[in-house]
């Protein structure tokens, strides 16, 4: 729950969700909404001297819900999408695996947490050993951040495009930037332009472009590009998969088209959602039978429009 939403926004996700216990402080506490039966713990008024240092032992199971996670709902109320324990680990992993993240990274944590994207960073930072560099509540300027990448040796660093535009274009007039490897975006469509004012003014070992509805656990594609990779069309491309997932480029038929041809994208393998939380008719619509996969498999219909390139990279439409 981001605390910055409105009041009804968050009366809704709360009494939608059906969450019974809210971890929050002392600050934001008495702001939130009072919703009958939500429990608050102010975590800032615990005594956890009582309680030992270490992490307690748990029976897991990968079907264990991990997180419910909203739409945006840009048409009608916002959606819940549950996402289980084993396919939020196996994309964490693969991630960390195609980012190369060691514990000599330190990584710029800047998005909002109640963006799916984010937790894929922390947790990703996390599990290899990174360290973690937070933001505070405030937006920070392009010229803070280029500060605080300078000070404390970030290495990865993610950005919506237009702020990761608007860092480049400082970097641009200052010319000493940070020495970040990795800079990662998403969410919209990166001109060409733009990816190549980044890769010319931070120069970045790569630079990384995550495409992901919320429904295929945060980026089910990347783009990894190097220095000397150009985007090879209007907008830079979104990739190959990660992880064991699969993908399909199919027509209305579910057939794939012709070479060049666009089609409806499918995602599918072991990093699906369950589905929209207490509405099935619509998990139903959009999850749907896998027919080349596995017996019981399933994949989800995008409904965003792409093209694959000879080489398997894609293109969003």
């Amino acid at each position: 729950l981001d605390a910055s939403y409105p009041e009804e926004r968050l009366t809704y996700l709360m009494q939608d969700s059906g969450v019974a216990l809210l971890l929050t402080d002392s600050s934001l506490v008495a702001a939130l909404p009072q919703v009958a039966g939500l429990h608050a713990l102010e975590l800032d008024q615990m005594d956890f001297s009582q309680w030992p240092a270490t992490a307690p032992v748990v029976d897991l199971h990968p079907d264990n819900l991990a997180y419910v996670i909203y739409t945006s709902g840009s048409t009608g109320q916002p959606k819940g999408v549950s996402v289980a324990h084993g396919p939020l680990s196996m994309h964490c992993q693969a991630i960390g695996e195609r980012y190369e993240m060691s514990a000599a990274d330190c990584e710029l944590h800047f998005m909002s947490f109640a963006f799916d994207g984010a937790h894929e960073r922390w947790l990703t930072s996390l599990t290899h050993g990174a360290r973690l560099l937070l933001r505070d509540d405030s937006l920070w300027t392009p010229e803070q951040t280029y500060t605080a990448m300078h000070r404390h040796g970030v290495t990865v660093a993610a950005f919506p495009p237009v702020y990761l535009q608007q860092l480049a274009e400082h970097a641009e007039r200052d010319g000493n930037p940070p020495r970040v490897r990795i800079y990662c975006f998403g969410g919209d469509a990166v001109p060409h332009a733009s990816f190549e004012l980044a890769k010319r003014a931070l120069r970045p070992e790569y630079i990384i472009n995550g495409y992901g509805p919320t429904e295929t656990v945060v980026t089910p594609l990347i783009w990894k590009a190097g220095p000397d990779q150009a985007c090879g069309a209007a907008y830079a491309p979104i990739g190959s998969r990660i992880g064991d997932r699969s993908t399909y480029v199919l027509d209305d038929q579910l057939n794939p088209p012709s070479q060049g041809l666009s089609g409806e994208l499918y995602l599918g393998g072991e990093s699906l959602a369950r589905g929209y939380l207490n509405r099935p008719g619509m998990t139903a619509e959009r999850f749907v039978p896998d027919p080349f996969g596995a017996p019981g498999g399933r994949f989800y219909r995008s409904g965003d429009l792409v093209r694959q390139r000879e080489d398997g990279t894609t293109d969003y439409i």
